[in-house]
């Protein structure tokens, strides 16, 4: 266990957080994988705001209907030590929560959801974004659960279901269309060549979607392993994705998740990213600074060999972790003086 773990278990673990959940799993993914590695007592706030209130959201407050702050309402006293936002359907409530509870709850948001600084206490954005202040924080990758404690736990044992399949294994996980790419018949033709050659090249084929992955985008994967030792998570049962990270030996990742991309990058093996049609200047920044890390290589049309690369794994989690601990600390002692 690192020095720096050690001293965030010393100084949070255990304080009542909340945690406020707009029911999209990549964000819950983020706030989550800050949240334990604090070490945080979590309670789940969901918010599901309705008409105006989440039409003008994140610059709109929190309904009257909430009674936010009142005895019978789900946002009541006592207040948590650590509150966290993503997404600019929970901005209001974080906002209401530093107005009732003052000092103190220290406060944070992940991702810039286009609010004055002054709205929290701390902002945690990826490095491709361009907010910066003095109570923003970065990092290359975003936060997720896959931290190098868990990652050695799920590879202590090969589970039945993974190790008939012979090495190398390559995990692909599905991506899907959004305001930026989009998978079009000749994205899927390409797609196809790129899961065909991994095949072909002697890999055994570990796929699985994600809830935005088109039902054509899984049929053109598993048509183009069928050929090849292959395994296809159907969406029922448990996920084996954790399973897929721990076992892979290289990974392919789509261009158009953040979170897709970025947690392979968290086992320091190949992960090849394959690009749908469209992108944009964001996305394109990102996935510069993965690449300029060694991480990541943009997968080869057509890809005749499977490489090898190593690199430094990403667990930015931890990173975000060690400093709302120690911004956190300094703000409590100085409220404490006052």
């Amino acid at each position: 266990m690192s020095r720096g773990r050690s001293t965030l278990e010393r100084a949070l673990s255990g304080r009542k957080a909340w945690l406020f959940s707009d029911g999209k799993t990549g964000n819950d993914v983020q706030s989550l994988g800050v949240a334990h590695a604090l070490g945080l007592d979590v309670t789940l706030k969901h918010v599901a705001p309705e008409g105006l209130h989440r039409l003008l959201s994140p610059w709109i407050g929190v309904a009257r209907r909430e009674r936010f702050g009142s005895p019978d309402s789900v946002f009541a006293p006592p207040w948590p030590d650590i509150a966290i936002a993503v997404g600019r359907l929970t901005t209001p409530y974080i906002r209401a929560l530093k107005r009732c509870a003052g000092n103190r709850t220290f406060t944070v948001i992940l991702q810039d959801p286009k609010v004055p600084l002054s709205t929290a206490d701390l902002f945690w954005v990826p490095e491709h974004d361009r907010l910066r202040g003095p109570n923003v924080i970065t990092t290359l990758t975003a936060p997720h659960g896959f931290t190098a404690d868990r990652m050695r736990a799920l590879a202590r044992e090969v589970p039945p279901f993974i190790a008939p399949l012979p090495k190398p294994r390559a995990a692909i996980m599905l991506g899907g269309s959004n305001g930026d790419y989009v998978y079009s018949a000749a994205a899927l033709a390409r797609l196809a060549n790129v899961i065909n050659a991994m095949g072909a090249c002697g890999a055994s084929l570990l796929i699985t979607p994600s809830r935005r992955t088109e039902p054509a985008i899984v049929a053109c994967a598993t048509a183009a392993a069928k050929p090849y030792p292959h395994l296809v998570w159907d969406m029922s049962g448990d996920n084996p994705y954790p399973m897929f990270l721990a076992h892979a030996d290289l990974f392919l990742a789509p261009a158009d998740s953040v979170n897709m991309t970025g947690e392979p990058c968290a086992t320091g093996r190949p992960v090849y990213v394959f690009h749908p049609d469209g992108g944009s200047a964001k996305f394109d920044r990102f996935h510069a600074a993965v690449m300029h890390h060694g991480a990541t290589r943009r997968v080869p049309e057509p890809l005749q060999t499977l490489e090898t690369w190593t690199y430094e794994p990403l667990q930015s989690a931890g990173a975000i972790a060690r400093e709302i601990e120690r911004r956190a600390t300094s703000a409590w002692l100085q409220s404490a003086a006052v």
